[in-house]
């Protein structure tokens, strides 16, 4: 296999990020063969920041202000949220998320990163859960960086329908249906 240059790389380091901004370092060490290092040096050649700064630049962009609880109660880290439409956060596994004998996350860690971005969701002051219907597909394990999108399915009467999906390096390892009150003053 020829080696691609650095121009070509820097190209594709630049479109990689673009569709997934987060993207770690070490995930693009893997994609372009090449040692951590290089990635940084392209990265600052390129002006590309490092994956907090990222983060950070995509929930300024596309952040509604939550309502319906304070941001700091949300499990995980919002990056985008249009209230009402999608939400999405990420939570890295850490040590406090997982069993200690075997290195694989608690599941009511990913059910309340689900759960949390579901009532920020909501544009409304209160909104509670009614019930839910989850299932988990894949262990995620201590250092995974779990992204969960949240999407609003149907409003009406007092009732949200939302259907969640978390995945970790782009494979699902968790889905859900929740059925979400809200106060929703003035309606039926």
């Amino acid at each position: 296999m020829k080696r691609m240059t650095k121009i070509d790389r820097q190209n594709q380091l630049v479109s990689k990020l673009r569709d997934n901004p987060f993207l770690t370092d070490e995930d693009l060490s893997e994609a372009f063969g090449v040692s951590i290092q290089t990635i940084r040096l392209d990265r600052l050649e390129q002006n590309i920041p490092e994956l907090r700064e990222r983060i950070r630049g995509v929930a300024v962009q596309h952040h509604d202000e939550v309502k319906a609880l304070p941001l700091d109660e949300v499990i995980g880290e919002i990056i985008e949220l249009q209230l009402d439409k999608v939400a999405i956060s990420i939570l890295d596994i850490q040590e406090e998320h997982v069993f200690h004998r075997n290195q694989i996350a608690r599941g009511h860690f990913l059910f309340a990163q689900a759960n949390s971005l579901c009532v920020a969701l909501i544009d409304d002051e209160l909104a509670l859960t009614a019930s839910s219907e989850v299932k988990f597909i894949k262990p995620v394990k201590l250092g995974d960086r779990v992204v969960t999108k949240a999407l609003l399915v149907e409003k009406r009467k007092k009732r949200a329908t939302i259907e969640v999906e978390s995945s970790v390096q782009q494979q699902q390892v968790f889905k859900g249906r929740f059925v979400m009150y809200y106060f929703g003053e003035g309606e039926e």
